[in-house]
Formats: structure tokens, C-alpha cells, sequence
């Protein structure tokens, strides 16, 4: 009896030891849900896929992608500031310029992006220049101007741009000096850059917008004087 008593226990000691074996070998979690001690818990990814992450676009090509969408944006924004100019419906010429200047906005976004991935792409300070003279941002157009200018000093039409803009901050001096280059290397860009003075000097008549009397009298004096040498040399032979 007591043999058989210690057979019994005996067996039953080493049910016990097998069980704690098997589960400090591969302990299960309630519900069946366990990991094997030492083994990772995350998705097994097979050898042969690449989990690194895509390279980066290169600053050149970024530049060159965002300015060419900022063209297509600057292009529209032409075409509705074309399409308003001829609108003769007053809500329909409103809704145009909205539109337009949605268009300015968005490329004035591209081309800052074009910028800040290659900040000696002239063709886009040349651009956004344009962009800030089209929304009355006179001061940036200058800034913008100046660095297409340091990149390209032959830049006519950035030359008469900015004098444009110049001339919007009463900067006569400037506007002045940006006609005289014009008129000795770009005649037909000196002509735009006259008309926009005379609608200058037509709306300071009105109202000179703080400017001193006798500085709009000055700056009128001047125009009249180059118009008549323009006048002069455009009768000239060539």
C-alpha cells in the first residue's frame, strides 16, 4: 500500500515537472495568445523586402518641378487678367480678377518653393518679382528684382520691372535711372517704363499722395524733356 502511495506521488511529481518545463519553454498567454520569450513581437518582413525609406527628391530636381508649375499658375493668372481687362459685365469682370489673383497667389507659393530649393535660379527671381508687381507688393518686387539683376545684370526687362516698382514707391530717382538704362539699350522697354510715369504723374496730379508739390513739378519737367528726346531720336536713320 504505501508502495503503492509512493509510485503515485512519484508520477505525479514528474507530471508537474514536465509542465512547468513546457512552459517555461513556450509560455502561452490567456486565450491562447502568447509569444515565445526572446522572439520579437513585430510583423516578420521576408529577407528580400526593402523596408528603407524612399530617397528623398534632390533640391535641383524639387526646383525644377515646382517651377514649372508655378509657370502654368502664372500663365492663368495672364489669362484672366486678360479675359477682365475686356470684361464689360461688372460681376463677371469681379469673378475674373478673383480668379486671377487666386492664380497669382498660388504661383507666388510655387515659385518661393522653387527658391527655396535652388536660390540662384534667376528665372524664377525674375518671376516672383513680377508676381509681387502684379499684387501690389512693390517693396518684394524691388527685393525679387535685385537678386535677378545680381544674377543677370543684363536683365532689361528686370530692369524696367523694378523701375516700375520703383516708381509705385515714389522712388523717382530710381525709376529715373532704370529709364536712362533703358532708353540706351532697350528703347521699346523704355517706352513701357514712360507710360507708366505718365499714368504716374497723371494720378499725382490728382492727389499727390504725400508728395511735395514741387517734386511732382520737377519729375514732370523731367518727363517732358525725355519724351522730347525720344521723340528726336526715334526720327534719327538708323
Amino acid at each position: 500500500m504505501h508502495r503503492w502511495l509512493f509510485t503515485c506521488l512519484a508520477i505525479a511529481a514528474a507530471a508537474a515537472l514536465d509542465g512547468s518545463v513546457a512552459l517555461a519553454g513556450g509560455q502561452m498567454m490567456p486565450g491562447g495568445q502568447g509569444q515565445m520569450p526572446g522572439r520579437s513581437s513585430g510583423p516578420v518582413v521576408p529577407p528580400d523586402e526593402d523596408t528603407s525609406p524612399a530617397p528623398a527628391e534632390k533640391p535641383d530636381a524639387a526646383a525644377k518641378k515646382a517651377f514649372k508649375a508655378a509657370m502654368k499658375s502664372l500663365n492663368k493668372a495672364k489669362e484672366y487678367d486678360a479675359a477682365a481687362a475686356s470684361a464689360a459685365n461688372p460681376d463677371k469682370k469681379a469673378d475674373l480678377l478673383g480668379k486671377m489673383g487666386d492664380e497669382y497667389s498660388k504661383a507666388l507659393d510655387q515659385f518661393t518653393e522653387a527658391l527655396s530649393n535652388n536660390a540662384d535660379m534667376v528665372d524664377a527671381w525674375d518671376n516672383v518679382g513680377y508676381v509681387h508687381l502684379r499684387l501690389g507688393a512693390y517693396a518684394e518686387a524691388v527685393d525679387d528684382y535685385n537678386h535677378a539683376l545680381k544674377l543677370k545684370p543684363e536683365s532689361m526687362e528686370a530692369i524696367e520691372h523694378r523701375g516700375e516698382a520703383n516708381l509705385a514707391l515714389d522712388r523717382l530717382d530710381e525709376a529715373k535711372s532704370a529709364y536712362m538704362d533703358l532708353f540706351n539699350h532697350d528703347p521699346k522697354l523704355a517706352d513701357q517704363l514712360m507710360a507708366a510715369m505718365r499714368k504716374w504723374m497723371i494720378a499725382h496730379r490728382t492727389d499727390a499722395h504725400g508728395m511735395r508739390a514741387a517734386d511732382v513739378d520737377a519729375f514732370d519737367k523731367w518727363l517732358l524733356e525725355r519724351e522730347g528726346i525720344a521723340k528726336q531720336t526715334a526720327s534719327l536713320p538708323q
